[in-house]
């Protein structure tokens, strides 16, 4: 699986900034090839952004970052939400929570959803 992360400050409100991703999984992603799942996180400070998402891999994650239409919906929904550009960290997802084994303290737990 294959990803990206962007961290990035919010110059508008939270409810602004959940709502335009929000619409991203309603208009986006049911067209986007290799889509998975996304998250966001907003930071105690209310103002740091980090939000994820998931393809199937790598080359289904580099179709929609080199879309024009998705650069577009970036530029008109995401962008003026933002204060500054953001920082992107694309790379290969290790695991998750639902295929992981997990060692905490010398102990290991196998997890399963």
């Amino acid at each position: 699986m294959y990803g990206t992360t962007m961290i990035a400050t919010i110059r508008g409100t939270r409810a602004e900034v959940e709502a335009a991703l929000g619409s991203w999984l309603s208009e986006r992603a049911p067209v986007v090839p290799g889509f998975v799942d996304a998250g966001i996180q907003v930071g105690d400070d209310g103002r740091t952004l980090v939000n994820w998402a998931r393809f199937t891999d790598r080359a289904a994650y580099l179709a929609l970052a080199e879309d024009p239409a998705q650069d577009a919906w970036y530029q008109s929904r995401i962008a003026p939400l933002l204060d500054g550009d953001p920082q992107w960290v694309d790379g290969e997802w290790m695991s998750t929570t639902s295929d992981a084994t997990i060692r905490l303290d010398g102990a290991t737990a196998q997890v399963r959803s």
